[in-house]
């Protein structure tokens, strides 16, 4: 038989190795051709799993006369089967990789046991007493691959190991499985007993430095011969396959930098061995290359090794000199040294080198470390938490709720640290206008969020504060504050007459234009024009600038204008004015708007009221950004001008759609709603939709109270809104360039408006009344046409209709967007609102966005219950809620916290609870959670499964959980609602920890 097929025969199983099934002839004849197979040399080694065959027919118990079980006899079959399976070891040449790919704990244990006990290692012995450089060389390589298999087994079942789903269940397989497993925690529990021998032995290895042989097919046949034919051979210095002294350094490195590296995790010195190792053998294989006959490194994970010891330990070479920001921090960690990490910190508010995520992590830690006792930390949590905040807030983000929690008793102390983290967090000489905006406005709500008037002056008289904000909006904020008066006056400053001011002459038309630019000052601009139309009268000077724009149905009246230097001037001072206003620079484009109505006051009743109409849409703009802000109602001219603008029928006048929306959403937002429902004429209601809009709003909330009775107003409302999203009809612009809400031909309400960009009036809308119910019907817009499972909840839901006559002509695209900004909107307005954190959560839901979702459930649970101090309302988190938190933890492979979850249900969800607890691949704190469960069937659920899976440990923690006296069945129900609560108060801040 050639060579090739005795290989295929023994790949296939089908040759006959167990003498119970053959002749003893038989047996050995196949023994014969194993062993010519191995003899010749073939690229094919034979496949491994014949170890595993021959080690099971000689481990197989005996059954005596009596049917006693007896262990396995030591006769000369099974002699020869476990020499047969060191033989296809030594053919492999004794190489780990792959027999630890190949073979399970159990095998390889009992094959390397095997090769002790051929190479004469007394059974019974400790290899730590043993000197290896006085045994023979192999047997000390034989030591020394059973302590490196043992060091590699610990670190190899410290990685997670991603579960087979098993086919159909079938009981002997099953009962197979679960032996094994036994088996190797067993083998796993004595070997980690014994590692700190085996790291000794490896130690005592790298001291050899003398080259050992490992046992080969003609060792193995010698040792197995009768001892008076051995002639002494094996226990020469020359018998077997030779290993350098070299290769066996870098494996036996290789080996104890993994196990060092591991116990680096409870231990950080040990970090320092594991680099020191691993360094070892990365210089012996740049010596010597990495090919070996005898092992193989992986060197893509050798790098990794290396590289994580370079963050986790200090180092004094120069190239660490230069550490990263991470390793900085982590050496912070370690030292304790956390005034060099709030240092790193804040200089990082600069260069914004850190992700977001990374600081959040390290602010976890330390809180952590804060809640184990160490009140130290509590002054670095906040610093942590005030560079992150001031980092968020540059950056555009939301501001995370733990500053708020921290910031609940404000002091100097505090305030003092944060105003010198934001001073040295902006550069103000090259910070942009959006940068400093946002820094304004954050001191700005800041100080609307203090009660202590001291503390706001200490904000408002800060370098930083004055600098980013003018005179007139710190003096607004501090009157605000201070109550003084009801009433703000933004231009105190008499206006003078243009024509009195003398104009100067100048040289260079080029530095006036630039400085006709630059300036805001109505004076300034007027001197400049009046200089230039002085060199030249050729020039349109208000065309000099592309970011001077003004509304076309404004600008064919003052292009009408026939005198060039006054044209020019009305033209670039609406336009600087308009442009202060966007930017939300209210004083100065008070300044212009007053400057131009003086001027064409005089010339044009038409553009007159074009500018009065400006004004007070920029009275409202700053109303709303000033005293409307902590909810001081507007003064009694300003609502009266607003309605006298909506009822104003002067012919001719040129009007801005905006202003109409704006001043609509005034009244809404001032709660109005008298004079839209009652006192607005019919003939507006007629002419002007957005009037319309409004009095349907109004007469909405007005008797929302009483669902039943709102159902008429509710139902037109509903009419007008399906129209405006409907794909049939036509977008029309009008003359000053947005989409106008026109009447559509054949209907009184055909509103129409493009959803797909900015929906202006619906966003000007500050009201949480107001918005809640406009929130609330494109919610139920959305959910007409979407099916059961991606339903949004919202409320006051069940006022409005169910179906639409025509669905097809709804653009859905269009609403769902608009649902999605809507929400945004909202939430900036009002962060802590639970029905629109509810509203957030369910959109993230409905994409598929689990992890944001859950974000958002559970901030909406916090903001309702003083962060779960209190019990969450159940309106809040209903049953369709908690079961989407479930979906979201499943799909996140979050099982334990389903199974915790399926408890806050009105009726417990067993079925979800144990199907959840039977999944191995959690990604979750799995038994941590335990103390978080308060129903004793699902606790003795996993005590039973525990238990069933030999997991001790686990079935320890669900015992001790299920014998805490509060769960017990016979206390009243006080007590079992009280440890119910107790346990959910606990878990949900767990969670908002793990997802804010």
């Amino acid at each position: 038989m050639s060579a090739e097929a005795a290989d295929r025969e023994a790949a296939t199983s089908s040759r006959p190795c167990t003498p119970p099934q053959t002749s003893w002839f038989e047996f050995l004849l196949e023994e014969a051709l194993l062993e010519q197979h191995l003899q010749k040399p073939s690229p094919d080694p034979p496949p491994v799993q014949l170890i595993v065959q021959f080690l099971e027919q000689a481990s197989k118990p005996s059954v005596n006369e009596q049917n006693q079980v007896q262990p396995p006899p030591d006769n000369k079959r099974n002699r020869i089967l476990k020499l047969l399976a060191l033989k296809v070891a030594a053919h492999l040449k004794w190489d780990l990789d792959v027999l630890e790919k190949s073979l399970s704990v159990p095998v390889l244990n009992m094959l390397l046991n095997e090769l002790l006990c051929i190479s004469k290692v007394p059974p019974g012995t400790k290899h730590v007493d043993v000197d290896l450089s006085s045994l023979p060389p192999t047997t000390a390589m034989a030591i020394l691959l059973y302590n490196r298999w043992a060091i590699r087994t610990i670190v190899q079942s410290s990685f997670p190991v991603k579960q087979v789903k098993p086919g159909p269940p079938q009981l002997n397989v099953m009962n197979q499985m679960q032996q094994e497993k036994e088996l190797t925690e067993n083998i796993l529990k004595v070997l980690k007993e014994q590692a700190a021998d085996s790291i000794l032995v490896l130690e005592g290895a790298l001291k050899l430095n003398k080259d050992l042989y490992v046992h080969t097919i003609r060792t193995l046949d010698l040792l197995a011969m009768e001892p008076g034919m051995v002639n002494g051979e094996t226990e020469s210095s020359t018998a077997g396959l030779k290993i350098s002294a070299e290769e066996i350094q870098c494996q036996v490195c290789y080996d104890l930098g993994a196990i060092y590296f591991q116990q680096g995790s409870t231990n950080a010195a040990v970090h320092e061995n594991a680099k020191e190792k691993f360094f070892k053998t990365k210089e012996l294989i740049a010596k010597n290359g990495s090919s070996s006959l005898h092992f193989t490194i992986d060197e893509e994970r050798l790098a990794g090794y290396c590289q994580a010891c370079g963050v986790l330990t200090s180092s004094s070479d120069d190239a660490s000199q230069q550490a990263t920001p991470y390793s900085q921090i982590h050496s912070c960690m370690k030292s304790g040294n956390y005034q060099d990490l709030v240092k790193i910190f804040l200089e990082d508010n600069l260069t914004l080198s850190l992700p977001v995520q990374f600081r959040q992590s390290v602010l976890r830690e330390l809180f952590q470390k804060a809640q184990q006792g160490n009140d130290a930390l509590d002054e670095v949590c906040f610093k942590v938490c005030v560079c992150n905040t001031v980092c968020d807030v540059l950056q555009g983000r939301t501001i995370d709720i733990q500053f708020c929690q921290l910031f609940l008793k404000p002091s100097k102390e505090k305030i003092d640290f944060l105003l010198e983290v934001c001073s040295r967090s902006i550069n103000l000489e090259n910070a942009s206008e959006a940068l400093k905006r946002k820094m304004a406005a954050f001191l700005k709500n800041l100080c609307l969020g203090l009660e202590d008037l001291q503390l706001v002056f200490m904000i408002s008289s800060h370098e930083l504060f004055i600098k980013l904000l003018k005179d007139d909006e710190r003096k607004l904020l501090i009157d605000q504050m201070r109550k003084r008066s009801p009433r703000i006056n933004l231009c105190t400053k008499p206006v003078t007459s243009f024509y009195d001011i003398p104009a100067s002459a100048s040289v260079n038309i080029g530095q006036l234009e630039h400085q006709l630019i630059l300036s805001v000052d109505p004076w300034r601009i007027r001197q400049i024009l009046i200089e230039l139309h002085g060199m030249t009268s050729e020039r349109q000077f208000w065309t000099i600038s592309n970011k001077w724009e003004v509304p076309n149905v404004y600008g064919n009246v003052i292009l009408g204008i026939k005198d060039n230097l006054t044209r020019d001037l009305v033209y670039i001072l609406m336009a600087k004015g308009l442009h202060c206003c966007a930017i939300k620079d209210f004083v100065h484009a008070k300044q212009l708007f007053a400057a131009c109505l003086e001027l064409v006051t005089e010339f044009s009743p038409k553009l007159r009221q074009v500018m009065l109409n400006e004004m007070l849409l920029l009275d409202i703009y700053t109303h709303e950004a000033g005293a409307g802000v902590s909810g001081e109602r507007p003064p009694s001219d300003l609502i009266s001008r607003v309605r006298g603008y909506l009822e104003m029928r002067v012919p001719d006048i040129p009007l801005r759609q905006v202003i109409a929306e704006e001043c609509v959403a005034f009244l809404l937002n001032w709660r109005e709603n008298e004079y839209l429902t009652m006192q607005v004429p019919l003939p507006l209601v007629q002419t002007n939709p957005y009037v319309k809009l409004g009095q349907l709003l109004a007469a909405t909330c007005k008797e929302l109270p009483g669902p039943k009775e709102s159902r008429r107003t509710a139902k037109d409302l509903w009419e007008v809104v399906v129209q405006i999203c409907s794909v049939s009809n036509q977008h029309k612009r009008g003359n000053d360039g947005r989409v106008s809400l026109i009447k559509h031909r054949e209907s009184t309400l055909g509103i129409m408006y493009r959803f797909h960009g900015n929906a202006i009036f619906f966003f000007s809308l500050q009201e949480p009344l107001v918005l809640t119910t406009i929130l609330s019907l494109f919610v139920k817009l959305h959910n007409v046409r979407e099916d059961i499972v991606n339903d949004i909840a919202a409320e006051h839901i069940s006022i409005w209709p169910s179906s639409i006559p025509n669905l097809q002509s709804v653009d859905f695209e269009a609403v769902a967007v608009t649902v999605k900004e809507l929400v945004s909107y909202a939430l900036t307005i009002n962060a802590n609102n639970h029905f629109w954190l509810i509203i957030q959560a369910d959109i993230y839901f409905a994409t598929n966005q689990y992890s944001a979702a859950l974000h958002y459930y559970l901030q909406a649970g916090a903001v309702c219950s003083d962060f779960f101090n209190k019990m969450v309302p159940p309106d809040v988190y209903t049953d369709q809620v908690i079961k989407r938190m479930i979906k979201c933890c499943s799909l996140l492979n979050c099982h334990t916290q389903v199974a915790i979850l399926c408890q806050f249900l009105r009726e417990v969800d067993y079925k979800t609870a144990f199907k959840a607890l039977q999944e191995q691949n959690s990604h979750d704190a799995m038994d941590s959670y335990y103390e978080y469960i308060w129903d004793v069937t699902i606790l003795e659920y996993l005590t039973y499964l525990h238990h069933k899976r030999g997991e001790t440990d686990k079935r320890q923690i669900a015992i001790k959980a299920i014998g805490q006296t509060e769960l017990n069945a016979s206390n009243p129900e006080e007590v079992l609602q009280l440890a119910a609560q107790r346990r959910k108060k606990k878990f949900l801040q767990a969670m908002a920890k793990l997802y804010f």
